[in-house]
């Protein structure tokens, strides 16, 4: 009897990889959940894997025939360790990749920009997933987060830009038909929720679900940048500053059918979201496993 290929999912602990590889074993398919300390997924094969550490790699591909890409966090330059991994997965066997981008950055801009314009020369079938910003921002593990949870407030430099925030188990869903549809999309996908929002929208709705008053601290984009730089490097606190000043200029002030027409069924709203992951009272934070670094193994 033959095995079934597996799925592989990099960064099966995070805020989409859990989403996705949970979604994909519910609908019975075989996944590799790779994470830098292999973290046990219940009906997952747990596999240690680190973009930093290719002696990794073989391991991670072995059997896989597709592949949920999320680029190394704060990275200003991802392809330098994503293009060989791809390369190797391809002469490994995959077929089929799968990258989450963002709606900021187009093919071939900065960034994982560079690994959406190589995606389509790699695989013949393939998917870019640009979601707008995430909702999981606010009630997550994300500075917006702690930020509300200790001091009532989101900062940004947005202004009063509207952004089309998504939903993380929105994203994943789309992921999951991305990877298994008989059919790959072989294009690039925006995502976002059912509506655009202000940062004071969202403070608004948080503190309507929550009970505690959040509110909305307008930040210049080189406040923003300097906050962003005592915790991240120079350059990618830059680039995220800049997203937030293109959010002030309109630049995420759109929504749209994507999460519709390829999961048959609407976006879920901020509100409801909010509902589902945050209590009346003091706002809940989903934790996530801690990583650390995988040991390194061989072959395909």
């Amino acid at each position: 009897m033959t095995t079934a290929r597996a799925t592989l999912v990099i960064g099966a602990t995070g805020t989409t990889g859990s989403r996705t590889a949970a979604q994909l074993i519910a609908a019975g398919r075989r996944v590799k959940a790779a994470s830098r300390r292999a973290t046990p997924i219940p009906g997952a094969e747990p596999v240690r894997f680190d973009w930093y550490d290719p002696a990794g790699f073989g391991d991670a591909l072995r059997d896989a025939d597709r592949v949920y890409l999320v680029p190394p966090v704060g990275d200003p330059d991802p392809a330098a360790v994503m293009l060989p991994f791809l390369e190797q997965a391809r002469a490994c066997g995959v077929r089929r990749a799968v990258l989450l981008s963002s709606s900021a950055i187009a093919e071939g801009g900065p960034a994982v920009g560079q690994v959406h314009r190589a995606l389509p020369g790699l695989f013949g079938e393939w998917a870019v997933l640009r979601p707008s910003w995430f909702m999981q921002n606010f009630t997550g593990t994300h500075a917006h987060a702690d930020s509300i949870r200790n001091d009532g407030e989101i900062r940004t430099a947005a202004g009063t830009g509207r952004v089309g925030f998504v939903d993380a188990d929105d994203i994943a869903a789309v992921a999951v038909r991305a990877l298994t549809d008989d059919r790959a999309p072989n294009a690039d996908l925006v995502l976002t929720g059912p509506e655009a929002l202000s940062h004071d929208d969202i403070a608004a709705l948080l503190t309507d679900v929550t009970g505690r008053p959040v509110v909305h601290r307008r930040l210049t984009y080189d406040a923003m940048r300097d906050r962003l730089a005592a915790v991240i490097p120079a350059e990618f606190a830059a680039m995220l500053a800049g997203m937030d000043r293109a959010i002030a200029e309109g630049a995420e002030d759109r929504t749209t059918d994507t999460v519709q027409r390829l999961t048959g069924r609407p976006p879920h709203g901020f509100r409801a979201v909010a509902e589902r992951e945050l209590s009346v009272g003091e706002p809940s934070v989903r934790k996530l496993p801690a990583q650390a670094a995988p040991e390194p193994s061989p072959t395909c």
